[in-house]
């Protein structure tokens, strides 16, 4: 197998998956801050239906991608890939065991009320939105790295 349509693959998945965590952290949560309560809470827990299956299929293409790259490279271009597919394991891990637990309660007081302390959970769901699209767009950096090797190397002569 040719390694350009799995680099290729590899930075169209990594790319659209920081290109969304990106858009969420510049234009949505910017958005909640400005909107009341109970309007944030009902849009968070709406989004989060589409979410759940589209996010999570990103971060799959784009963690089996870069891992598919990394097998087939060579070199410090390995190297590259793998921390590339790493940090999208780590834009997973953030996103399921952090924003999901707490996406879920959103959607509870999406329906009923917020607690009193909701504002410091709603800042750790920020928080791991911080995290997952550092590492999001990390791993979209690194996979640029590789596509702007010396025209005419091969991946693994990096």
């Amino acid at each position: 197998m040719r390694i350009g349509p799995v680099h290729g693959i590899a930075l169209l998945s990594t790319g659209l998956l920081a290109g969304a965590f990106g858009y969420g952290a510049v234009n949505l949560v910017p958005t909640f801050h400005a909107v009341p309560l109970s309007m944030r809470l009902s849009f968070h827990a709406e989004l989060m239906k589409m979410n759940g299956i589209t996010m999570q299929a990103a971060m799959g293409a784009a963690f089996l991608s870069s891992l598919a790259l990394a097998v087939l490279a060579g070199g410090r271009a390995r190297l590259i890939a793998s921390a590339a597919g790493l940090l999208t394991l780590a834009s997973f891990l953030t996103t399921r065991f952090g924003n999901v637990p707490i996406n879920g309660q959103i959607k509870r007081w999406a329906v009923t009320s917020a607690p009193a302390g909701h504002a410091e959970i709603l800042g750790r769901w920020e928080l791991f939105n911080d995290l997952r699209t550092l590492t999001a767009l990390a791993a979209f950096g690194l996979l640029i790295v590789l596509a702007l090797r010396v025209p005419g190397r091969a991946p693994s002569a990096l």
